[in-house]
């Protein structure tokens, strides 16, 4: 296992006891439209930068599917599949398939 993989299973780790532990995060409302997906991209860099659990909060992450669709990350467009890893630049982390946050994009 090389030095990235295991810092990132770390940091997946800590961010599902994070979740697990009950950390509110703003589920709602989902961006409807481009223009609210930007806006709450620009609150992630302004307000949270590299701050892990701002970042979580702000996009609204669960441990768990949403919606009726139960979407999940492993559907998302930012998703890479091979490393389970969030691409979107705001976010970037580690993160598990069935997982999900507001920011999701198919």
């Amino acid at each position: 296992m090389n030095h990235m993989t295991h810092e990132e299973d770390a940091l997946r780790a800590q961010i599902a006891s994070m979740l697990k532990a009950g950390l509110k995060t703003e589920i709602t409302p989902f961006p409807e439209d481009s223009n609210a997906f930007a806006q709450l991209l620009q609150r992630i860099r302004e307000e949270a930068g590299s701050d892990l659990e701002k970042k979580l909060v702000i996009s609204g992450f669960t441990d768990y599917p949403m919606g009726e669709d139960q979407q999940r990350c492993q559907e998302c467009m930012y998703y890479l599949n091979h490393r389970r890893w969030c691409d979107l630049p705001e976010l970037d982390v580690p993160v598990e398939p069935d997982w999900w946050c507001r920011l999701w994009r198919i």
